[in-house]
Order: C-alpha cells, then sequence, then structure tokens
C-alpha cells in the first residue's frame, strides 16, 4: 500500500505552511507521496522540493460554480501536462479573488482598522486572500483569532466583508484540465452536497471522486462510492491541508489516497 496524500494547499495559495515545511511533515509522517493542490495555480509545479523520502507532485484545485443549480464545486487536477492552458482559465479567479479581498480591507480601512495592505502577506507573493487579513489583523491585535466571533461577524452572517468573486463553470474547469492532458477529480462532494451534478461532470471527462476526506460524512462516503461505481470512477483522498489558515484543519497524512486514484495518477512506477 502507499500512503499518498493527494489534497495539500501551501503558502501558494491560502496554506500557512511553506512547501520545504509541507515537504518536511510529510516524511515526518512517513508517508509515501503528496500532492500539492493549491488553488487555481500551478505556479508551485516549478517550486516544488525534492526529497529521499516522499515523491512530491503538483496538481491543483479549481475554484468553481454551478449557477444554474447553485452548487459550489472544486476540481482538482493531476498529472498536467500542459500548465499554461489551465492557468489561462484560473488566473482570472486569482485577479478576482485578490481585487475582492483588496475592496474587504478598504471597507474595514473605513471602519477604522488600519490595515496597511503593503504588509499583509499574499500567495504566491501575489495574491491576498482573506485568511491573509485575518492574519494581520490577529499580529496586529486587532482580534485573538484567525476563525473567532470576529471572522464570523464581519465574513460571514452579513458582515461587512460578506461578498465573493464570480467563479468558472465546473464543466469548463473539468474539460480544461482533460485538454491539458490531465485528470479530473471532484473533491470533497459531501462538504458541497453537489452529487447531482456527477454525470454531467462525467460527461465532460471527470475521472474520479475525492473519498477520504474530513468534510466526507459516512452517508456521503456511500453516495460517492455509490456513483463512483456506477460511472466507473476512481476514488482518492487527502487532508486538505491548509494549517493554521483553516479552522481545525486535518494534519498532513491525517487522510490518505484510496489505492485506485494512487494507481491512475501516481503510478506505482514512480516506487
Amino acid at each position: 500500500m502507499i500512503r499518498a496524500d493527494m489534497h495539500i494547499h501551501s503558502t501558494v495559495s491560502d496554506g500557512s505552511m511553506s512547501i520545504e515545511e509541507i515537504v518536511k511533515r510529510a516524511e515526518e509522517k512517513d508517508l509515501d507521496a503528496i500532492v500539492v493542490t493549491d488553488h487555481d495555480t500551478l505556479s508551485h509545479a516549478e517550486q516544488l522540493v525534492r526529497s529521499e523520502k516522499v515523491k512530491v507532485f503538483a496538481g491543483i484545485e479549481i475554484s468553481s460554480y454551478d449557477y444554474y443549480k447553485d452548487y459550489r464545486v472544486h476540481i482538482l487536477g493531476y498529472n498536467i501536462k500542459n500548465n499554461k492552458s489551465v492557468e489561462k482559465i484560473t488566473k482570472p479567479t486569482l485577479i478576482a479573488r485578490h481585487e475582492n479581498s483588496l475592496r474587504q480591507i478598504e471597507i474595514l480601512n473605513q471602519h477604522g482598522y488600519e490595515i496597511n495592505v503593503d504588509d499583509v502577506q499574499r500567495a504566491d507573493g501575489k495574491y491576498i486572500y482573506k485568511q491573509h487579513i485575518m492574519d494581520y489583523l490577529v499580529k496586529h491585535g486587532v482580534t485573538d483569532e484567525l476563525f473567532g466571533d470576529f471572522y464570523y461577524s464581519v465574513f460571514k452572517n452579513n458582515g461587512i466583508c460578506q461578498f465573493d468573486i464570480e467563479y468558472i463553470d465546473p464543466i469548463k474547469a473539468v474539460r480544461a484540465i482533460k485538454d491539458a492532458g490531465g485528470v479530473a477529480v471532484l473533491a470533497h462532494s459531501g462538504q458541497q452536497q453537489n452529487f447531482e451534478l456527477i454525470p454531467a461532470l462525467v460527461n465532460a471527462g471527470l475521472d474520479g471522486l475525492e473519498y477520504n476526506h474530513h468534510a466526507n460524512s459516512n452517508k456521503s462516503k456511500a453516495i460517492i462510492r455509490e456513483l463512483g461505481d456506477m460511472y466507473g470512477l476512481f476514488f482518492t483522498g487527502g487532508s486538505d491541508f491548509h494549517g493554521r489558515f483553516e479552522k481545525n484543519s486535518p494534519d498532513i497524512g491525517d487522510y490518505i489516497s484510496e489505492q485506485s486514484g494512487v494507481e491512475k495518477i501516481i503510478y506505482y512506477s514512480e516506487f
């Protein structure tokens, strides 16, 4: 059995640990392989750290939304051959997210929080996420925790910063991955309860379903297993690690991939 965590986020998107730190942690957890799947970018593919103990790969998690049926959908992409073609469709999301964060900072400043935008951490040194805004506020004593009452009153529950961007269509996301020679997997469908979209995603080229994930309940996993078997899809898994930038984030290696996903994506020939 190959122990592979195939869903991890680094500081290249909204994770709190660098790729180097992630690899070190994977070594400590005795993993055989990891895939860094940062949001809407493959920039990390050129920043991977080699390890004598752990095979390190790059993937992507594309943020998408089905506006017809009102479902948030995240598509994982693996083994992509043409990074530029995928990033062509995801870069607008990165830019929109950054501009959205700048607007949130402007509103917070109007309410007296005095955020120096130049001092806010940026994903890949370029893009601000709301986690970076919250991290700045914690560091400057505005609040004592990232995901406490302040966060839920400002960024959730109709707070002054609860607004979002427009995302690409999930069918377009799947096709972009497939057109780039990659493998497309529906991420944590138990979390977003978007099971009814699976037939259409399969028609677009979907290859697999993420099975082992902390947000997939036993009931959801049963549905995922049934639909995967029905459509001939393989199963993956991973921690969806974000470190301290996600509330109650599992540790690297806490959730590992089903072997059918390892066989299709990482291949035993790598070992």
